[in-house]
């Protein structure tokens, strides 16, 4: 057995537990409409946003989340197609597929990865933002859980790619 077939065996009760509240109408609408925002739509107005609310200078911010967001996006790829994990709802028949997926494989979450890159990213130039990115970046997380996209190991370690390549990003220009 591999090391993800462990993982998806281990990880199993936790999928199905989180999946639970996408049965409840509310709940599965809502996280779909913030999956769909982490798809990219929210970062990507944040950053047309970011300079013409605090003026042209601010679009160094804008540009390194993108710059950011290039990053992890090969990262994200090569991770993709070397694991080949499948998705918790094309695995175990007792998790709904919510949403449609963006990409066929599960390992890690992209829009975890993203999202606590473009985080880390604005908050080290904004700090004052995280009141308002924090709760979104952690529902863009649960999102993919409930909506039965990820293992909770996908979203820990998209978030933790995502983080590592910020924080070296943020190393080598500040």
């Amino acid at each position: 057995m591999s090391l993800m077939q462990r993982l998806d065996a281990a990880e199993l009760g936790l999928c199905l537990r989180f999946n639970r509240a996408s049965q409840r109408w509310l709940i599965a609408h809502s996280f779909a409409l913030i999956s769909r925002l982490g798809n990219g739509l929210f970062w990507y107005v944040l950053m047309l946003a970011i300079p013409l609310v605090f003026g042209w200078q601010a679009s160094l911010v804008s540009l390194h989340m993108g710059l950011v967001g290039l990053l992890c996006l090969p990262v994200y790829r090569i991770l993709k197609a070397g694991t080949s994990r499948t998705r918790p709802c094309h695995a175990h028949g007792g998790i709904i597929q919510s949403v449609p997926p963006l990409d066929q494989f599960s390992f890690p979450s992209g829009h975890t990865m993203h999202a606590v890159a473009f985080t880390i990213i604005l908050l080290a130039y904004l700090p004052a933002w995280g009141f308002w990115v924090l709760p979104f970046t952690l529902l863009v997380a649960l999102s993919r859980l409930i909506l039965g996209l990820h293992y909770p190991s996908d979203v820990l370690a998209g978030a933790a790619i995502g983080a590592g390549i910020a924080l070296v990003s943020l190393w080598v220009i500040l």
